[in-house]
């Protein structure tokens, strides 16, 4: 059961809340997340995004756990998502990967996707240049090779598989830089007013991935090509019923194919639950 977000939005300083919860009829446990984004914070030394995930025992209501984890779990369960999005949707000859974005979220990515391609080749745009060359000195991702875009046309003709991890409200992408054999993974419009792709990238795409109908006909980047009648309801496949259905995924390596992510409660949940389970076994 997983029940409409609940959204906080802030214009001075900007910044927004998110509110996630649900329960899986067979489980035992239920869950809330909060999750902040407040973009002014690095220029005071902090991080942008934070929050917390309260478990709570179905049976009772009792409160089984708070994970004080400052959005730690949220970036792990997301690339998880990522990582799964890029293994069934991805073309198997990936040239180089193509990630927009320059916060936690672009790093965490390229570490999961690791154990999705053997490609280790990325290529990283962001408009700040120092950020971008700082996740290319990150330790962790020393066995990649990186190149730093300088526009997201460059990145767009070199790269077969890109990653979205931004705050923007307006389009980066668009249909005319996509080229034959792409897949694209959306993460960043996870709120109302976000977008990263244009809505016209969806005509041209043959698979539209969501991880959920009702949740991404409401906010992120599939629900701007809705509105506008670009692609239908019917067409929208979960990313849960390509991984039981794998003809639902990329079935050709020349289609181009695009993964709208918002981050559902049923991550939030199993994570929180994984975590609270090792921590008391």
């Amino acid at each position: 059961m997983i029940p409409p977000v609940g959204s906080l939005h802030f214009d001075s300083p900007p910044g927004d809340c998110h509110i996630k919860y649900g329960y899986a009829k067979s489980g035992k446990y239920y869950v809330v997340k909060i999750a902040s984004g407040f973009y002014d914070n690095p220029k005071h030394g902090l991080p942008s995004n934070n929050g917390l995930m309260l478990l709570f025992d179905k049976q009772t209501g009792k409160p089984i756990s708070v994970l004080l984890d400052e959005g730690y779990l949220t970036d792990i369960r997301t690339a998880a998502a990522g990582y799964v999005a890029a293994k069934y949707l991805a073309p198997k000859a990936i040239s180089c990967v193509g990630i927009v974005g320059t916060g936690a979220q672009a790093y965490y990515q390229l570490k999961f996707l690791s154990f999705a391609t053997e490609c280790r080749r990325a290529m990283i745009w962001g408009r700040d240049i120092e950020k971008a060359r700082k996740i290319t000195r990150h330790p962790d991702l020393s066995e990649w090779t990186f190149d730093i875009a300088q526009n997201l046309e460059q990145l767009t003709a070199e790269c077969n598989l890109i990653v979205t991890t931004t705050t923007s409200s307006h389009p980066l992408l668009f249909a005319d830089q996509i080229r034959p054999g792409t897949h694209i993974t959306a993460v960043g419009a996870d709120n109302i007013g976000k977008q990263e792709i244009d809505e016209k990238i969806f005509s041209k795409a043959e698979k539209v991935v969501v991880d959920s109908r009702s949740q991404c006909s409401t906010f992120g980047d599939v629900s701007y090509a809705l509105k506008k009648g670009v692609i239908e309801f019917e067409k929208l496949v979960e990313l849960g019923e390509v991984l039981t259905n794998s003809s639902l995924g990329r079935t050709s390596e020349n289609q181009i194919t695009v993964c709208d992510l918002t981050g559902i409660a049923i991550q939030d949940l199993q994570i929180a639950q994984s975590v609270y389970e090792a921590s008391n076994s």
